[in-house]
């Protein structure tokens, strides 16, 4: 289901904290978090720079894949919120791809402080198997999430919202859920308010 814009908060600091490469090296706080994941290239430190309202809070490359760590950044001094490393990087080496699966399922299943998860999808594509073989491991774990859609702003309006038509689709058969979702761009900045009032909910702030 879309989801309507609802109240958000106000972002009024955003900092840097620590990148981890094990998660008992995250922050020992008692903060609760919000993370973001999703397939390499889809956007994710435009958006984080865009919630945020911090051009250059994350570190945009043109090389996918280059978040390779567990990233933590301090909003209001109130929450956290987490980059995780993208999954689907072709250039990686098996070795890595297994080491930031486990990074991953480690902050996923043991990080008492995530209360909402965002998993980014590029809604510029069809449905891509990788996007479908996470969500299917997802949904066997008790962890709140939300689909945000990307990169609006590179195709018509009716061409996105149905290749996400077709995306939920695609997901409800494979894993039986409808999570909430919301159209994204961090050009038009599409998104934003909605994406603040789901993660304001999630950590009832």
């Amino acid at each position: 289901m879309l989801m309507m814009e609802t109240h958000f908060m106000q972002i009024k600091t955003a900092e840097f904290v620590t990148s981890a490469s094990e998660v008992d090296e995250s922050p020992d706080w008692a903060h609760p978090e919000v993370a973001f994941i999703g397939r390499s290239n889809v956007g994710k430190s435009s958006i984080i720079n865009m919630l945020t309202g911090r051009h250059g809070l994350a570190k945009v490359s043109s090389t996918p894949g280059k978040t390779r760590l567990l990233n933590y950044f301090l909003i209001n001094q109130q929450w956290g919120l987490v980059d995780l490393p993208g999954y689907g990087f072709a250039k990686a080496s098996r070795a890595d791809k297994e080491r930031f699966n486990e990074l991953v399922g480690d902050y996923l299943m043991t990080r008492a402080q995530l209360r909402h998860l965002f998993v980014l999808i590029d809604s510029r594509h069809s449905p891509q198997k990788i996007d479908m073989e996470f969500l299917s491991r997802l949904v066997d774990t008790d962890i709140a999430f939300s689909l945000a859609f990307t990169k609006t702003d590179k195709l018509n309006e009716k061409k996105s919202r149905a290749n996400v038509r077709e995306f939920l689709i695609a997901q409800s058969e494979v894993t039986g859920v409808e999570p909430a979702t919301v159209m994204t761009s961090a050009k038009t900045r599409q998104g934003r308010n909605e994406l603040l009032g789901m993660a304001r909910k999630a950590m009832e702030l």
